[in-house]
Protein backbone atom coordinates (compact mmCIF):
# COMPACT_ATOMS: atom_id res chain seq x y z
CA UNK A 1 0.00 0.00 0.00
CA UNK A 2 2.47 2.63 1.05
CA UNK A 3 4.41 1.52 -2.63
CA UNK A 4 1.02 2.16 -4.48
CA UNK A 5 1.51 5.71 -2.57
CA UNK A 6 4.13 6.15 -3.67
CA UNK A 7 4.36 5.66 -6.94
CA UNK A 8 0.94 7.44 -7.25
CA UNK A 9 0.51 10.63 -8.91
CA UNK A 10 -3.14 12.51 -9.38
CA UNK A 11 -3.35 15.57 -11.50
CA UNK A 12 -4.54 17.05 -8.07
CA UNK A 13 -2.24 16.12 -5.35
CA UNK A 14 0.77 15.48 -7.10
CA UNK A 15 3.35 12.71 -5.93
CA UNK A 16 4.04 12.11 -2.51
CA UNK A 17 7.94 13.18 -3.43
CA UNK A 18 5.90 16.64 -3.26
CA UNK A 19 6.03 16.35 0.25
CA UNK A 20 8.23 18.43 2.33
CA UNK A 21 11.43 15.89 2.53
CA UNK A 22 13.01 16.49 5.89
CA UNK A 23 9.84 17.84 7.87
CA UNK A 24 7.31 14.56 6.54
CA UNK A 25 8.55 12.04 4.62
CA UNK A 26 12.32 11.32 6.41
CA UNK A 27 10.95 11.63 10.07
CA UNK A 28 7.58 10.03 9.87
CA UNK A 29 7.23 8.14 6.45
CA UNK A 30 10.78 6.49 6.04
CA UNK A 31 11.15 5.46 9.24
CA UNK A 32 8.73 2.87 9.27
CA UNK A 33 10.19 0.87 6.18
CA UNK A 34 12.76 -1.73 6.87
CA UNK A 35 16.03 -0.48 5.48
CA UNK A 36 16.39 -2.95 2.86
CA UNK A 37 13.32 -1.78 1.48
CA UNK A 38 14.68 1.45 1.79
CA UNK A 39 17.73 0.67 -0.60
CA UNK A 40 15.61 -0.92 -3.00
CA UNK A 41 13.63 2.48 -3.57
CA UNK A 42 17.09 4.41 -4.58
CA UNK A 43 16.54 2.40 -7.89
CA UNK A 44 12.90 3.75 -8.79
CA UNK A 45 14.65 7.11 -10.04
CA UNK A 46 17.04 9.95 -9.08
CA UNK A 47 14.70 11.63 -6.74
CA UNK A 48 13.87 8.61 -4.84
CA UNK A 49 17.72 8.05 -4.68
CA UNK A 50 18.14 11.50 -3.29
CA UNK A 51 15.45 11.21 -0.86
CA UNK A 52 16.91 8.09 0.52
CA UNK A 53 20.00 9.36 1.04
CA UNK A 54 19.18 12.11 2.96
CA UNK A 55 17.02 10.03 5.23
CA UNK A 56 20.57 7.79 5.57
CA UNK A 57 22.18 11.02 6.23
CA UNK A 58 19.81 11.72 8.96
CA UNK A 59 19.66 8.10 10.67
CA UNK A 60 20.17 7.87 14.16
CA UNK A 61 19.78 3.94 14.38
CA UNK A 62 22.12 1.86 12.43
CA UNK A 63 21.53 -1.84 12.77
CA UNK A 64 23.14 -4.48 10.29
CA UNK A 65 20.44 -7.34 10.88
CA UNK A 66 18.21 -5.34 8.77
CA UNK A 67 20.60 -6.16 5.52
CA UNK A 68 21.86 -9.08 6.35
CA UNK A 69 25.33 -9.97 7.82
CA UNK A 70 26.66 -10.24 4.29
CA UNK A 71 26.44 -6.77 3.46
CA UNK A 72 29.31 -5.62 1.16
CA UNK A 73 32.06 -3.89 2.83
CA UNK A 74 31.39 -0.82 0.33
CA UNK A 75 27.95 -0.80 1.09
CA UNK A 76 28.44 -0.22 4.25
CA UNK A 77 30.90 2.72 3.61
CA UNK A 78 28.34 4.23 1.18
CA UNK A 79 25.63 3.94 3.42
CA UNK A 80 26.80 5.73 6.35
CA UNK A 81 29.06 8.05 4.52
CA UNK A 82 27.36 11.33 5.29
CA UNK A 83 26.01 10.70 8.33
CA UNK A 84 27.07 12.66 11.62
CA UNK A 85 24.14 11.99 13.92
CA UNK A 86 24.06 8.59 14.77
CA UNK A 87 23.09 7.06 18.50
CA UNK A 88 22.79 3.35 18.11
CA UNK A 89 25.43 1.84 15.81
CA UNK A 90 24.38 -2.41 15.77
CA UNK A 91 27.34 -4.37 13.58
CA UNK A 92 26.95 -7.75 15.84
CA UNK A 93 28.83 -10.60 13.85
CA UNK A 94 29.92 -8.74 10.67
CA UNK A 95 33.40 -10.66 11.36
CA UNK A 96 33.53 -11.68 7.73
CA UNK A 97 34.28 -8.04 6.25
CA UNK A 98 34.12 -5.49 9.04
CA UNK A 99 37.94 -4.30 9.85
CA UNK A 100 39.17 -1.18 11.39
CA UNK A 101 39.42 0.72 7.50
CA UNK A 102 35.25 0.16 7.74
CA UNK A 103 34.34 1.78 11.11
CA UNK A 104 37.31 3.96 12.19
CA UNK A 105 35.49 6.65 9.96
CA UNK A 106 32.36 6.42 11.03
CA UNK A 107 33.03 6.20 14.87
CA UNK A 108 35.18 9.44 14.02
CA UNK A 109 31.93 11.49 12.60
CA UNK A 110 29.37 10.28 14.75
CA UNK A 111 30.13 12.16 18.18
CA UNK A 112 26.44 11.89 19.37
CA UNK A 113 26.84 7.38 19.64
CA UNK A 114 25.12 6.16 23.05
CA UNK A 115 24.79 2.84 22.22
CA UNK A 116 27.25 0.18 20.33
CA UNK A 117 27.30 -2.98 19.11
CA UNK A 118 30.26 -5.60 17.72
CA UNK A 119 29.54 -8.48 19.43
CA UNK A 120 31.56 -11.16 17.21
CA UNK A 121 33.28 -8.78 15.42
CA UNK A 122 36.54 -10.46 15.28
CA UNK A 123 38.74 -8.57 11.96
CA UNK A 124 38.66 -5.58 14.39
CA UNK A 125 41.89 -4.09 16.52
CA UNK A 126 42.36 -2.12 19.84
CA UNK A 127 42.58 0.91 17.99
CA UNK A 128 38.94 0.40 17.41
CA UNK A 129 38.28 0.82 21.04
CA UNK A 130 40.27 3.51 21.11
CA UNK A 131 38.92 5.49 18.71
CA UNK A 132 35.14 5.17 20.30
CA UNK A 133 36.40 6.03 23.40
CA UNK A 134 37.97 9.57 21.86
CA UNK A 135 35.07 9.94 20.09
CA UNK A 136 32.04 9.03 22.02
CA UNK A 137 32.33 10.53 25.14
CA UNK A 138 28.17 10.46 25.68
CA UNK A 139 28.66 6.12 25.16
CA UNK A 140 26.06 4.13 27.83
CA UNK A 141 25.90 0.89 26.07
CA UNK A 142 28.98 -1.08 24.43
CA UNK A 143 28.66 -4.90 23.70
CA UNK A 144 32.59 -6.21 22.63
CA UNK A 145 31.51 -10.21 23.11
CA UNK A 146 33.91 -12.31 21.46
CA UNK A 147 36.02 -9.51 20.78
CA UNK A 148 39.27 -11.51 21.72
CA UNK A 149 41.38 -7.96 20.27
CA UNK A 150 40.07 -6.15 23.22
CA UNK A 151 43.04 -5.53 25.71
CA UNK A 152 43.73 -3.89 29.32
CA UNK A 153 45.66 -0.41 27.10
CA UNK A 154 42.46 -0.09 25.03
CA UNK A 155 40.12 -0.76 27.87
CA UNK A 156 41.51 1.33 30.04
CA UNK A 157 41.61 4.32 27.56
CA UNK A 158 37.70 3.58 27.39
CA UNK A 159 37.48 3.64 30.86
CA UNK A 160 39.27 7.18 30.89
CA UNK A 161 36.82 8.81 28.31
CA UNK A 162 33.24 6.73 28.85
CA UNK A 163 32.56 7.53 32.18
CA UNK A 164 28.66 7.66 31.64
CA UNK A 165 29.52 3.97 30.66
CA UNK A 166 25.50 2.08 32.11
CA UNK A 167 26.23 -1.56 29.99
CA UNK A 168 29.61 -3.30 29.07
CA UNK A 169 29.29 -6.82 27.15
CA UNK A 170 32.77 -8.67 27.54
CA UNK A 171 32.33 -11.63 27.27
CA UNK A 172 35.20 -14.01 25.88
CA UNK A 173 37.49 -11.24 25.97
CA UNK A 174 40.35 -13.48 26.79
CA UNK A 175 42.75 -10.70 27.26
CA UNK A 176 41.06 -9.21 30.05
CA UNK A 177 42.85 -9.79 33.72
CA UNK A 178 41.74 -8.38 37.04
CA UNK A 179 43.25 -5.37 36.52
CA UNK A 180 41.93 -4.26 33.93
CA UNK A 181 38.40 -4.62 35.23
CA UNK A 182 39.41 -3.08 38.49
CA UNK A 183 40.20 -0.21 36.13
CA UNK A 184 37.13 0.01 34.37
CA UNK A 185 34.56 -0.10 37.36
CA UNK A 186 36.87 1.97 39.04
CA UNK A 187 36.44 4.91 36.64
CA UNK A 188 32.80 4.04 35.42
CA UNK A 189 31.01 3.75 38.97
CA UNK A 190 27.46 4.27 36.92
CA UNK A 191 27.64 0.86 35.86
CA UNK A 192 24.44 -1.08 36.25
CA UNK A 193 25.24 -4.22 33.65
CA UNK A 194 28.61 -5.87 33.24
CA UNK A 195 29.23 -9.70 31.75
CA UNK A 196 32.41 -11.22 32.41
CA UNK A 197 31.55 -14.51 31.45
CA UNK A 198 33.87 -17.12 29.52
CA UNK A 199 36.87 -15.29 31.16
CA UNK A 200 39.20 -17.54 33.13
CA UNK A 201 41.28 -14.84 33.95
CA UNK A 202 38.85 -13.01 35.79
CA UNK A 203 38.50 -13.74 39.82
CA UNK A 204 37.70 -12.67 42.93
CA UNK A 205 39.68 -9.05 42.90
CA UNK A 206 37.64 -7.55 39.54
CA UNK A 207 34.30 -8.98 41.25
CA UNK A 208 35.08 -7.36 44.89
CA UNK A 209 36.47 -4.05 42.99
CA UNK A 210 32.99 -4.51 40.95
CA UNK A 211 30.82 -4.64 43.71
CA UNK A 212 32.52 -1.96 45.96
CA UNK A 213 32.53 0.66 42.78
CA UNK A 214 29.23 -0.12 41.71
CA UNK A 215 26.81 0.52 43.79
CA UNK A 216 23.78 0.55 41.08
CA UNK A 217 24.99 -2.18 39.62
CA UNK A 218 21.65 -4.77 39.14
CA UNK A 219 23.17 -7.69 36.62
CA UNK A 220 26.30 -9.41 36.52
CA UNK A 221 27.53 -12.36 34.37
CA UNK A 222 30.05 -14.22 35.38
CA UNK A 223 29.59 -17.65 34.02
CA UNK A 224 32.46 -19.90 33.79
CA UNK A 225 34.61 -17.49 35.43
CA UNK A 226 36.60 -20.41 36.78
CA UNK A 227 38.74 -18.50 39.51
CA UNK A 228 35.69 -16.28 41.00
CA UNK A 229 35.11 -17.87 44.69
CA UNK A 230 32.68 -18.02 47.42
CA UNK A 231 34.05 -14.47 49.23
CA UNK A 232 33.74 -12.26 46.47
CA UNK A 233 29.81 -13.40 46.46
CA UNK A 234 29.11 -12.36 49.57
CA UNK A 235 31.23 -8.79 49.08
CA UNK A 236 28.66 -8.56 45.97
CA UNK A 237 25.40 -9.51 48.04
CA UNK A 238 26.87 -6.44 50.90
CA UNK A 239 27.77 -3.77 48.36
CA UNK A 240 24.99 -4.42 45.74
CA UNK A 241 21.93 -3.79 46.91
CA UNK A 242 19.83 -2.93 43.51
CA UNK A 243 21.51 -6.59 42.26
CA UNK A 244 18.66 -8.16 40.47
CA UNK A 245 20.29 -10.85 38.60
CA UNK A 246 23.28 -13.17 38.59
CA UNK A 247 24.62 -15.80 36.27
CA UNK A 248 26.98 -17.98 38.28
CA UNK A 249 26.90 -21.38 35.99
CA UNK A 250 29.97 -23.47 35.55
CA UNK A 251 31.93 -21.35 38.87
CA UNK A 252 32.29 -24.28 40.33
CA UNK A 253 34.03 -22.69 43.22
CA UNK A 254 31.24 -20.68 44.08
CA UNK A 255 28.61 -22.87 47.09
CA UNK A 256 25.26 -22.36 48.31
CA UNK A 257 26.63 -20.75 51.49
CA UNK A 258 27.30 -17.79 49.58
CA UNK A 259 24.64 -17.81 47.01
CA UNK A 260 22.02 -18.20 49.57
CA UNK A 261 22.29 -14.53 50.83
CA UNK A 262 21.33 -13.06 47.19
CA UNK A 263 18.47 -16.00 46.69
CA UNK A 264 17.54 -15.01 50.09
CA UNK A 265 17.48 -11.30 48.86
CA UNK A 266 15.20 -12.50 45.55
CA UNK A 267 18.07 -11.95 43.58
CA UNK A 268 17.66 -14.01 39.78
CA UNK A 269 20.24 -16.95 39.87
CA UNK A 270 20.75 -19.45 37.05
CA UNK A 271 21.36 -21.84 39.24
CA UNK A 272 18.80 -23.94 41.18
CA UNK A 273 19.82 -24.97 45.18
CA UNK A 274 21.24 -27.81 46.17
CA UNK A 275 18.17 -30.02 47.20
CA UNK A 276 16.17 -29.05 43.53
CA UNK A 277 19.45 -29.50 41.58
CA UNK A 278 19.39 -33.15 43.29
CA UNK A 279 15.92 -34.13 42.28
CA UNK A 280 15.98 -32.59 38.65
CA UNK A 281 19.21 -35.10 38.31
CA UNK A 282 16.99 -38.05 40.47
CA UNK A 283 14.25 -37.77 38.34
CA UNK A 284 16.40 -37.27 35.25
CA UNK A 285 18.02 -40.54 36.37
CA UNK A 286 14.78 -42.89 37.46
CA UNK A 287 12.33 -41.27 35.70
CA UNK A 288 9.91 -40.09 38.18
CA UNK A 289 10.01 -37.42 40.75
CA UNK A 290 10.16 -39.13 44.89
CA UNK A 291 7.91 -37.76 47.03
CA UNK A 292 9.97 -36.47 49.89
CA UNK A 293 8.78 -33.92 53.09
CA UNK A 294 10.89 -31.35 52.32
CA UNK A 295 9.75 -29.68 55.67
CA UNK A 296 11.74 -31.68 57.38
Amino acid sequence: ALWCLMMSVTPIRGCLLDLPWEDILVPHILCHLPLQQLLSLQRVSKSFQSLIQLYLANMRCFDSSQIGPAIPRAAFVNLLKDNEVLQQLALQNCSDWLTDRELLPVIGQNHHLHQIQLKGCAQLSRHALVAISLSCPNLRQLSLAHCEWVDSLSLRSLADHCRALEAVDLTACRQLKDEAICYLVQKCSRLKSLSLAVNANVGDAAVEETAKCCPELEHLDLTGCLRVKNDSIRVLAEYCPKLRSLKIKHCHNVAESSLSILRSRGVELDVEPPLQRALVLLQDVVGFAPFINLQI
